[in-house]
């Protein structure tokens, strides 16, 4: 042990994906040694998942060559050793193209592993009187779901330091099924909520049937309920998409609409975000230009400071800080939002054919979203990983105004552009006896972030007469 005190700290990687070894300092003299077991900050540094435990569990062991496993854990395990020394066998039991991968070494005082969830474990002790310690991220359940292999595995071909005979195991280990009968651990779902609007619609599109992604609607899931902790068993999501909002921005500048408008866009934001922390899940949440008062004179940054208008946009930048706070969250900002059921394009292209003459407004500037492009932004940043943040998403092009999108969407339906007159917004609305909600002139945000990403958003006047198209087919 003594030749090993002053190692730095260190982390090396396996041939299965996420299992991580780590070599420890340990500072020792004639008296003993010391070590820090765990440390969070250095070790998350180095590129550990900073992975949340909330149990520490010790095994001890009295015999040379006691033998335990090959359990697969619905949890993440981080295992070192107190005392003695184990040879570990691991083995990937994930469903995907590193099911059945091998790693093996020898732990001692100065070594530790982390072990994924879903990866098999199992340790022989190479000493008699061996301890060894082990924090997981999640409480033990009777009801928790394992996967097992058998430690003499034919095709994984162990190679025990001491033979499987001549050691102690449990008989229920020798029971444990072989390979080709092992139930792979799945992974942790991704949870859609508000599948039935625009983009929880162009959401289902761009995930289709994925066994891993569950689809909610206000019918299986409300945000509003009082117990929407025990309405699903979050252990086994690791992703909330929430594309549900309240959206009627004018309405909300009413009694009854202010109330809906906090209740959808915080109060339950503010419950989702609070299972995201719980359970470590990350949370995906769509918000709006509506943060902003548009008075910037150049494209709005994600970093820019909000100073919401109207009722709306400060519900949007409440639920914006409110998931700020989550450990694992995207918060995409967009705009001008165009899908799958009633929006300006399909309004214009109505008026048009109906042969009505719209006024428009002329002096409101910003960048259409198709909702393909929202989904497809948010499968790009959870599947390459992306770091955690804001993100501006809208599709890509010059900026326009809506006078403008109105003309070209008369153009590209075969009508003549010119029967759209331009209005300032404070003339449109002037008739109207109802509330409005005062709208950002600037609307324009700055997608640069998002594209370092390697996204890469359509030109929206390119999709615009896809569009159209489809909606004529």
């Amino acid at each position: 042990m003594s030749a090993e005190f002053g190692k730095p700290l260190s982390l090396r990687q396996t041939p299965i994906p996420g299992l991580v070894v780590l070599d420890l300092p340990v500072h020792g003299d004639s008296r003993g040694w010391f070590k820090e077991n765990w440390q969070r900050e250095k070790m998350v540094s180095l590129g550990l998942a900073d992975f949340g435990p909330v149990q520490n569990n010790i095994s001890f062991n009295d015999s040379i060559g006691t033998t335990r496993g090959i359990h697969a854990e619905p949890w993440d395990k981080y295992v070192s050793v107190a005392t003695g020394r184990i040879f570990g066998a691991w083995v990937d039991l994930r469903g995907g193209p590193t099911f059945g991968q091998v790693y093996t070494t020898e732990l001692g005082p100065a070594q530790a592993i982390f072990v994924p969830r879903g990866v098999g474990n199992s340790y022989q002790t190479l000493e008699a009187n061996t301890a060894y310690t082990y924090l997981v991220n999640d409480h033990w359940s009777p009801e928790a779901q394992y996967s097992f292999l058998n430690l003499a595995d034919e095709t994984v071909a162990i190679d025990w330091p001491i033979p499987l005979n001549e050691v102690e195991i449990s008989e229920k280990d020798q029971n444990h099924p072989r390979l080709g009968d092992v139930v792979p651990i799945p992974p942790r779902k991704t949870l859609v909520i508000g599948s039935n609007g625009q983009l929880g619609r162009a959401l289902r599109r761009e995930f289709g049937d994925d066994s891993e992604v569950e689809y909610a609607d206000r019918g299986t899931l409300d945000l509003a309920d009082a117990d929407l902790e025990q309405a699903r068993d979050w252990h086994d999501y690791g992703t909330i998409i929430n594309a549900a909002a309240y959206t009627s921005v004018d309405l909300a500048e009413v009694d009854d609409g202010r109330s809906m408008a906090w209740a959808a866009n915080v109060t339950g934001v503010a419950k989702l975000a609070a299972i995201a922390s719980r359970h470590r899940l990350t949370l995906v949440h769509i918000s709006s230009d509506y943060v902003f008062d548009g008075h910037k004179a150049m494209a709005y940054l994600e970093d820019d400071p909000v100073a919401p208008l109207g009722v709306y946009g400060q519900t949007k930048a409440a639920g914006d800080a409110v998931v700020s706070t989550v450990p694992h969250c995207y918060i995409l900002r967009t705009s001008w939002v165009i899908g799958e059921g009633n929006n300006f394009v399909r309004t214009m292209a109505s008026l048009a054919a109906r042969g009505i003459d719209p006024a428009v407004v002329d002096d409101q500037t910003g960048r259409l979203t198709f909702t393909d492009d929202l989904a497809r932004a948010v499968r790009h940043l959870l599947s390459t990983h992306a770091p955690y943040g804001v993100y501006n998403v809208t599709s890509a092009g010059e900026p326009a105004t809506w006078a403008d999108i109105a003309r070209e969407t008369f153009r590209l339906s075969g009508h003549d552009s010119g029967r759209v007159r331009g209005v300032t917004t404070e003339d449109y609305f002037s008739a109207r006896a109802d509330p409005v909600a005062p709208r950002p002139l600037n609307s324009v945000l700055d997608l640069s972030k998002v594209i370092a990403t390697g996204f890469e958003p359509s030109d929206w006047a390119t999709r615009l007469h896809s569009y159209l198209r489809e909606l004529k087919e």
